[in-house]
């Protein structure tokens, strides 16, 4: 086993990188309201900014109480592991920890757009209509519940549950880093080849036809360019402007709709609106993708974007015809 005959149990610990990063954050965000204010942007809003310390408070408290079963979960098939690494595979045994955990949370991310049930969890790190660096901290707040289940490969790849929630958090980190307008797309031109930058994130938060469900990646952007879910966030000259949120703005921000809404308007479906309908469909409404209808009144953004391709190429015709 790695860690036996190299004592780095003591380093990578996701409570002592929490004990480190947080003063770091909290120094980043104040330096960042300070620099909005100075370009006078705005960036940040008092209530905003106090709902995603909520969500965060919430998000950590959950992952305290689940601690023990995430651990309890991903150490059992620790022990049916097929591969026990040596302490000269160290690089390859951390390697595995940090790539395997950024496509696993890819896979886990693409699921969050593509199943409403999904959604409803994942919702609240998108309902806000500000993007800054406290907004990295507007989590999925029910996420702990099940998010460990999808790292299960790694431990029965050999990797310890410990090192699979430090690879989570380092991993998190830096995604959270991404969550600014202070960094323009230019630099996404040699560091976004590979790995995700503001600019990239900056189009997954966008409620914008063309950028919904695109970039799910938190660390490495590539997983996006191998499946086709990338997007390049276009010039504001060629393109609308970026409008982050939700396609439509929630209007109850209260501290229990703004967590539960998406499970109120699933609920309503399934028992209110849609009750004439069969069992069968009213499950649809739950487990496909967002925006899914059985008769066309709402779209997912698979659809809206189809439509939006098929406009496009309308009025560039028109235009050619003109000229």
């Amino acid at each position: 086993m790695l860690s036996s005959s190299i004592n780095i149990n003591s380093l990578f610990n996701q409570d002592i990188l929490y004990y480190w990063s947080t003063p770091f954050f909290i120094l980043i965000i104040f330096l960042e309201m300070f620099f909005s204010y100075q370009a006078r942007v705005k960036n940040y809003e008092f209530k905003d900014t106090a709902t995603n310390l909520y969500f965060a408070l919430i998000n950590f408290s959950l992952d305290l109480l689940m601690k023990g079963i995430s651990f309890f979960v991903l150490s059992y098939f620790y022990q049916k592991r097929i591969i026990d690494w040596e302490g000269n595979q160290y690089w390859a045994y951390w390697a595995l920890a940090f790539l395997g955990q950024d496509f696993l949370y890819y896979l886990q991310h693409y699921f969050d757009h593509s199943s409403r049930f999904f959604w409803a969890i994942h919702v609240t790190h998108h309902n806000s209509e500000y993007y800054n660096i406290s907004t990295g901290f507007r989590s999925s707040v029910l996420q702990p519940l099940y998010r460990y289940i999808f790292f299960i490969p790694l431990a029965f790849l050999g990797i310890e549950a410990l090192h699979i929630i430090f690879a989570y958090a380092m991993i998190q980190n830096y995604g959270t880093l991404c969550h600014t307008n202070f960094i323009n797309n230019k630099f996404s031109k040699w560091w976004g080849i590979l790995f995700v930058t503001p600019s990239h994130h900056r189009v997954h938060h966008a409620s914008n036809t063309k950028y919904l469900d695109k970039n799910m990646g938190m660390f490495l952007i590539i997983w996006d360019k191998m499946f086709g879910t990338f997007q390049a966030e276009e010039n504001e000259e060629d393109y609308e402007k970026i409008k982050y949120g939700l396609t439509k703005p929630l209007e109850d921000k209260g501290p229990i709709n703004i967590i539960f809404h998406e499970w109120k308007e699933i609920y309503n479906d399934f028992f209110h609106r849609k009750k004439h309908l069969p069992l069968s469909i009213r499950l649809k409404y739950v487990f496909m993708p967002p925006g899914w209808s059985h008769d066309g009144s709402s779209k997912t953004s698979k659809e809206l974007q189809r439509e939006l391709k098929n406009t496009t190429q309308e009025v560039r015709l028109e235009k050619i015809k003109v000229e």
